[in-house]
């Protein structure tokens, strides 16, 4: 397998529910795993959290992701940002529309300045997301400017 780059995401309690709403948009396969089932020590109340969450879909994306047991320090994503960027304009607007649902839109999914078609919103998780549809015709005006 060669070397890879993926986001993962840290959650306070509700990885299985932010894992599984991520895989109902994303698709792909979703493997989740328990601190139970890993046998990792931890609170009694907590065997059912996740230890590790992977999203994998056909097109390559992988998404991961775990809970925080309470004996380790919890920090809220801040300062980063998932990305989803491609020229599938209707897909990227899918993703959007769909993984912004109950949360909080910052920019609606439109034509930018540069000509692509982007957005960016925080989920109901509380991740923040920017989403890119490339403009190929843009691409091409700039190289021939």
């Amino acid at each position: 397998m060669p070397t890879r780059l993926n986001p993962y995401i840290s959650f306070k309690g509700n990885a299985r529910e932010a894992m599984e709403f991520y895989h109902s948009v994303l698709g792909g396969k979703l493997d989740l795993n328990t601190f139970g089932e890993s046998g990792m020590p931890v609170e009694a109340n907590e065997t059912d959290m996740i230890m590790h969450a992977m999203i994998t879909t056909d097109s390559g994306m992988a998404l991961m992701g775990a809970d925080t047991p309470s004996h380790m320090e919890y920090h809220a994503p801040a300062g980063i940002s998932i990305s989803l960027s491609g020229d599938d304009e209707a897909e990227l607007r899918g993703y959007f529309e769909k993984l912004s649902e109950g949360g909080t839109i910052a920019e609606e999914f439109k034509k930018a300045t540069w000509g692509d078609t982007f957005g960016m919103f925080t989920d109901k998780f509380g991740i923040f997301w920017m989403v890119n549809a490339s403009n190929p015709e843009a691409v091409s005006e700039q190289a021939t400017a």
